[in-house]
């Protein structure tokens, strides 16, 4: 059975067409599209029409595509620009016009368990793990063995820290101290919830994490085969929110490896990562490429069976 899962998050739309074969999950198809849908919500409660016609074209793209790979069930998800928005109603007419199905509003919950799946989807590792994901508008922690056992979504994310912190160009040291600040005291709020030992293992998620590994590991372009599965550090993380933060953005965006349409929120993105490596007392986290795409698909399968 083909399926697909279309997640369409504050920062960016993304595609995950993939099928139930013999070895298990097989990915056919991913991609990921810089949409923006969170731009000025935090500030407005609404979706702009120009954020909702980039994001449109994008799963109008999508769902053209689905039909091409023979896709027999889709799945649209919608997280916290969605939740955010007073007007959310013109995403969910949008989403049934262009694709034939309802949209569906992940709760944070929700959003931190499906994300968790996936994640486990293809990681041998009986010990118990602290998933980290950081989106444009939220940031999400789950903590579990085979399962999620405790997990917490916070309101603070890449594009949503941009816009509340960082107004100059580049960031004043007075600007992500405020960022810092903000990010840390909401971690320390559930920290204790989440029962994290010492020996609990960070995996982090999304589009933050995986810049920062290609940034790294000095490649031109992303590539999920080598991004997926290694380690930044936290000397790693550390250095390179030093060095992308005392960049304007002109200059971010001419960096070799670092994808456009991400040179405005790194920054935001980097601190909020290296807040939670000294939160946890963490020395590194492991790059997972796998999400709550694969946690979406993975269900739909499962259901189906």
């Amino acid at each position: 059975m083909r399926v697909a899962a279309i997640d369409v998050g504050t920062n960016s739309t993304r595609l995950l067409v993939a099928e139930d074969g013999a070895g298990g999950l097989r990915s056919v198809d991913r991609r990921l599209t810089i949409t923006r849908l969170g731009e000025g919500v935090d500030a407005h409660r609404k979706l702009s029409p120009d954020a909702l016609k980039r994001t449109f074209d994008s799963i109008a793209d999508y769902a053209a595509a689905c039909g091409e790979y023979g896709v027999e069930r889709m799945r649209v998800t919608g997280t916290s620009a969605v939740r955010d928005a007073e007007n959310r109603h013109v995403f969910f007419d949008g989403v049934k016009r262009l694709t034939g199905t309802d949209a569906e509003m992940l709760s944070g919950q929700t959003e931190a368990r499906t994300t968790f799946a996936g994640v486990r989807s293809d990681l041998d590792d009986p010990e118990q793990i602290l998933v980290v994901d950081i989106g444009g508008g939220s940031t999400e922690f789950i903590s579990g063995r085979a399962e999620p056992e405790n997990l917490a979504s916070l309101d603070f994310g890449c594009v949503r820290m941009l816009e509340k912190h960082l107004h100059s160009d580049p960031p004043t040291q007075d600007e992500l101290q405020s960022l810092r600040a903000e990010v840390t005291d909401a971690i320390q709020e559930i920290s204790g919830s989440l029962e994290v030992s010492p020996a609990t293992r960070l995996v982090g998620v999304a589009g933050t994490v995986t810049q920062l590994a290609t940034l790294k590991a000095g490649l031109p372009t992303h590539d999920a085969d080598v991004v997926h599965h290694s380690v930044l550090t936290h000397g790693d993380v550390r250095l390179l929110a030093r060095r992308l933060g005392t960049l304007p953005i002109t200059q971010r965006r001419r960096v070799t490896g670092l994808e456009p349409g991400r040179a405005d929120v790194i920054v935001a993105g980097a601190e909020i990562l290296l807040c939670v490596l000294e939160a946890f007392d963490a020395g590194e986290i492991v790059v997972s490429e796998r999400d709550i795409l694969d946690g979406l698909v993975l269900q739909m399968i499962r259901e189906e069976e």
